[in-house]
């Protein structure tokens, strides 16, 4: 079970939160500001935050910038009422990894906690071995049959989400929602072009196969399992 952090000084706002989460299978963790995040931080361990910008003693953007100085890189959600762009951008610099505005709706506050927590896992896992295939997610690498070579960012990460999770199929709305952003306005088509890319250069692979599953999306098998 996922630890989620709520980071919230409106007690109704925060308990909400908690129960929303709780409900949707996440154990979550309530905090009135930054400083109390902090002594919870401390004491146990916690795979996302959820935190409000405007609080007492220590706000969203203080927590963040102090988490990451302290090299406390865990996903970040920002949940306030402040929504110009500059306020945006400075909750993105100090290290923020997504964006909700007040009023936010819940369910895709779930939504995005989901596709955060699975960016995370990713990310964490560093590198993938399928047969004689290896994936450095860092450099974007592919290592096969003695040769590497780099993918284009999109394709490695697209590879990269099907082969950790083999024989899962995904829509291509949940492939655009991970790689491209939720907020982004790329034609999920998009998918469909990198996919085939992908084929073309691996069409010669004997450790996994990337199938199309008719009117749902792609999974990627393995061919050694």
């Amino acid at each position: 079970m996922f630890n989620i952090l709520v980071v919230e000084d409106d007690k109704k706002l925060r308990r909400l939160l908690c129960t929303v989460l709780t409900k949707n299978g996440y154990h979550a963790i309530g905090a009135e500001d930054g400083l109390a995040a902090l002594e919870i931080l401390d004491q146990e361990y916690i795979d996302l935050i959820i935190s409000d910008i405007m609080m007492p003693n220590m706000d969203g953007y203080e927590l963040t910038k102090m988490l990451w100085e302290t090299k406390h890189h865990l996903p970040i959600l920002m949940v306030t009422a402040k929504e110009s762009f500059d306020d945006k951008e400075r909750g993105f610099l100090v290290g923020t990894d997504d964006y909700m505005v007040k009023p936010i709706d819940v369910n895709e506050m779930i939504l995005r906690v989901g596709a955060l927590l699975r960016r995370a896992r990713i990310a964490n896992e560093r590198k993938l071995t399928c047969g004689n295939t290896i994936l450095d997610y860092d450099s974007l690498t592919v290592y096969q049959n003695g040769q590497s070579f780099i993918l284009p960012q999109k394709e490695f990460y697209l590879l990269f989400k099907l082969i950790s999770y083999a024989n899962k199929i995904f829509t291509r709305q949940q492939l655009m929602d991970e790689i491209w952003g939720m907020d982004s306005e790329t034609d999920e088509r998009t998918v469909d072009v990198h996919i085939n890319r992908l084929r073309e250069r691996f069409k010669d692979s004997g450790d996994f196969e990337i199938v199309t599953v008719r009117g749902l999306g792609y999974k990627a098998v393995r061919c050694h399992d």
